[in-house]
This record gives C-alpha cells, structure tokens and sequence, in this order.
C-alpha cells in the first residue's frame, strides 16, 4: 500500500554524516544541542521529526548529542538503519523538520484504554506502522495493548486484513497451495523443513516462509539459515517454488507483510508473544504467501505455550474463525507438548536433528520423524495427495525412499547451495547426580538456557537434549550439553542450569 510523504513545510539543510550506531531496525538521527536546528525548532532528546534527502524521508527519534567532536556544525549523524533507508549519495543536504500529526495515535490511545478498533481503525494504525510513524515506543505501547485476552475474534480478523493488505499477496495459480505452521512453545521441533521436503516431493506447492525466533532459541527461518541462503528476493523465490515446488524462506525478505516484521522485532525485545497477534502474525503471512489450506500444530503441555484443553479450544477457535474470513481452509492438529521435540535446540543443532531424519540415519531422533510424518500426512490428504487415511503411508514411503532428502537438498541448491550446519567450539556436559526416573522437562527453562548459551544469534549455540521423559536414568548419566561460542556465554549458561537443576525434574 504506498503511503504518501509528509507535505513539504520549514526545513533545515544539514549534511548527513555516517556514524556506524547499530539501532536495529529503529530509525535514529542525532544531532548537535546548539544546532539551529534544535534551538529554533525546540526539538529535545526522543522527539520525532521528519528527514528528506531528495526523494527519500524517513521519520525519525532524534537523539542530542553534547559531545561537538562527534558532529561538526552543520552536520547531522544517521544511525546505521537510518544511513540505509535513506541511502544519501556524496555532497547530499538533507532537510529536517517537524513531522505532520500522525492521526492513528488517537486509536492507539483508545485501545490503550481499553476500548474495541473497527477495521477502519485498525488499517490506519498498521498504515502508519509500515510507513515508519510510528517509534518503538509506540509500537511497544500497540503490541502491549493488544497482549492477553485484548482482542476479541471482530478484531483480529480486522487486524489479519490490516497486516494482509499492508504488503503484496502471491498467485501461484493452484487450486491447492498447502502451508502449515506451529505456535510454539515447544523447544526443537523443527518438522517444518521435514515437512516441506515431503510434500513437495510428492507433487504439492508448498511456499513456506518463515520468522526468525521471536521468543524461541530458533525458528525455522534461523535453522535453515544454517544450511542455505533463506533471504531470498521475491523473484528468487517465486523461481524456487516454480522449480521445485515450494521453498524454506525467511519471509520478512519478500515483505509480504510487512507490519508483521515490524511488531515482531518488538514482540522480540518485550518477550511477548499474545494470542491474537500471533493469529494474526500467521495467517495474514499464509494468504500473503498464496496459501489456501493450512494446517496449524498446537503443543499441548504444562511448559508449552498452550497450557490446557481449554485454551486450545480458543486459539482452534480464533484460528479457524480468521481462516474463513480470508478465505482459507484451516484445520488444527493438536500434539504432544509436554517435552522437547529431537535433541537438539538451536538453529544448527536442530538443522542435524531434521537432516538425520531425512538421511534416515539409525540414530535420528525418532519424536521428530513420527511427528514430521503425522503433519505431512494431513498435509497430502488436504492438498488431494493422497486418499483420506492413506497420507501417512505415503508420506513414510517418501521419507524412506530418499525422496524427501532429495527435494530437501534441490530446494536447498535452488537457494544458493547446501551447507552442513556447524558445531560450537565449547560445550559442557551436565550429568545426572542422582537414580531415578525423568518425571518433568521444563520446556521454557531449557529454551532460556540454550538463549542464554548464545542461540540464535550464535548459530552453532544451545543445547542437546539427552533424556525423554519417564525414563530411568542412573548416577552419571549424562542429562544435556550445552554448546557455547565463547567460553564466558559457556559459563553464564552452566551458572543458569545449576541455579535451576529442576528444569529436568528426575524422581527419588
């Protein structure tokens, strides 16, 4: 959806200057205390204003800087996220000023205040949000409000659109496009590239994009990093699906929802991930991608992000309701939540556990297989692959066959080449002090600590998982080892696991 500039009105010429401060994806000017700029505009630190250089502008929050030998007069620093969007080319002026209203900050209040947003209401905030009006410390106060039981069915549904129409929609020009995706909460289960090499292999489109983590140690995005190259433009990705029949991207490189990535990032830094955004999140991303059934995983278990029976039923409920609005067919399945899925967590960790499945290795962990097989086998019925009852059958003999591996690697190739994922420099094994029996595994623990031993952003960190529930385990035994980047992430992980020896909870 293009968005129109702010109307041109009293400008400041500065010229920009390069500093090399890493704000993330938030947009931050910086400019002199005794600019005249400043000092005629009354700007002070954390206002919003308005940069133009030639056709490009941003909106920016604007920092003070006392130090005169960072900035000369006249100049004006760029954070690194800003330099890029505004990509100022040698001897170029950039123009500062107030910015016009942003008029959906009245909705945001009014849902801050707990009050319901139309569709209309709703539009005009993701608006603003994909054309950069908004700060993180408004977005953080929308993600907020809109946590928990915030929204009810009418608005996310209404959000879902927003953040649909905020970005372009993909036609494969198929009668069934399969997608699916899980809400997490449970530490390494990695089926979707499983999933993917299955379904494909045997004949369905599936154009899979996924997140990085949010909350998680990895996402499927970061896994897959691991192994080829998931930032794909969206004429690289359409090549792919074309080719091969589906892809494993990470979609915040094809925008094709754009507010998506946006309040995700701020979703990340909160440690937040509500019910109806993640609906929203998905779904909107699924009918964007062409998708037109989905299949949607939801863990069940104590430790898992969905807790109980109940709340399943209303997630299945806000899922399905959304589903129908957009006009996809989406249908639930409901899993085992009450442990880790394979051994590994973390993006290279898991990437060996998904491709040992794959190569049908005999240790290949065995969860993960039957799990991958049972979401591919829905998958096939839905996409008229296979008859109803017969899916797993076939999705086992594709597996078994090599198939699968085979299209896991041409998709991999397509993207620019397989790599074997790596392994850390630095590991820790824990081992058990105690006989017993495993009776719990804290599924939030163990992904805390696989984050804290570096994952995700240290690819190669995080945490193999050595024992299932109920079984016997014997003094000695070895529970876990962590893998660490650097020997001081190693030791800040081993300090949290022996603060917490609980989180794998071994009977007397």
């Amino acid at each position: 959806m293009a968005v129109s500039a702010p109307s041109d009105g009293l400008a400041y010429p500065l010229r920009p200057v390069r500093l090399g401060i890493d704000t993330h994806q938030e947009q931050v000017v910086y400019l002199r205390r005794n600019s005249h700029v400043c000092r005629s505009e009354g700007f002070t630190s954390s206002s919003r204003v308005h940069i133009r250089i030639s056709e490009r502008w941003i909106l920016a929050t604007l920092s003070i800087v006392d130090n005169d030998q960072l900035l000369q007069p006249g100049e004006m620093g760029l954070s690194e996220s800003a330099w890029k969007k505004l990509d100022p080319q040698p001897n170029s002026e950039a123009q500062v000023r107030h910015p016009d209203p942003v008029l959906s900050l009245s909705h945001l209040r009014r849902k801050v205040y707990g009050h319901r947003l139309n569709q209309e209401q709703t539009q005009a905030i993701i608006d603003d949000i994909v054309s950069g009006r908004y700060s993180d410390v408004h977005l953080s106060s929308f993600v907020t409000a809109c946590a928990g039981n915030n929204l009810d069915q009418d608005e996310i549904i209404a959000l879902t659109n927003a953040m649909l129409r905020s970005g372009r929609r993909l036609d494969w020009g198929q009668k069934r496009v399969v997608d699916k995706h899980c809400v997490g909460g449970l530490a390494g289960n990695r089926t979707t590239p499983i999933v993917v090499a299955i379904v494909t292999a045997c004949g369905g489109v599936m154009p899979k994009t996924s997140s990085r983590a949010i909350t998680s140690p990895a996402g499927t995005a970061d896994t897959m990093a691991t192994m080829t190259q998931v930032n794909l433009s969206l004429s690289t990705l359409k090549k792919v699906v074309t080719e091969q029949g589906g892809c494993l991207a990470w979609g915040g490189s094809v925008n094709l929802s754009p507010a998506d990535d946006i309040l995700i990032r701020v979703e990340r830094m909160l440690d937040l991930d509500s019910e109806g955004q993640m609906v929203a999140s998905v779904l909107s991303k699924k009918a964007a991608a062409g998708s037109s059934h989905v299949l949607i995983d939801i863990p069940i278990g104590p430790t898992a992000k969905v807790r109980s029976e109940e709340a399943a039923d209303l997630l299945s409920k806000h899922l399905i309701e959304t589903g129908k609005a957009l006009g996809l067919d989406v249908r639930v399945i409901r899993t085992d939540g009450t442990q880790p899925v394979g051994r590994g967590i973390g993006p290279a960790l898991e990437a060996h556990d998904l491709l040992a499945v794959l190569r049908n290795e005999p240790s290949a962990p065995q969860d993960l297989r039957d799990r991958a097989l049972t979401l591919a086998a829905e998958l096939l019925e839905m996409a008229h692959l296979a008859e109803p009852g017969a899916g797993l059958a076939k999705a086992t003999e594709t597996l078994n066959s090599g198939l699968a591996l085979e299209k896991f690697i041409n998709i991999c190739d397509a993207q620019g080449g397989f790599t074997e994922p790596g392994m850390a420099p630095y590991q820790y094994n824990w081992q058990s002090k105690t006989s017993g029996r495993v009776i719990s595994i804290d599924n939030r623990q163990l992904s805390q600590l696989a984050k804290l031993a570096g994952a995700p952003e240290d690819p190669t960190a995080g945490v193999t998982l050595e024992v299932k529930l109920h079984e016997a385990i014997k003094p000695g035994q070895l529970l876990l080892t962590l893998h660490a980047d650097s020997p001081g992430e190693l030791q800040y992980a081993v300090e949290f696991l022996e603060a917490h020896p609980n989180m794998i909870e071994i009977s007397a």
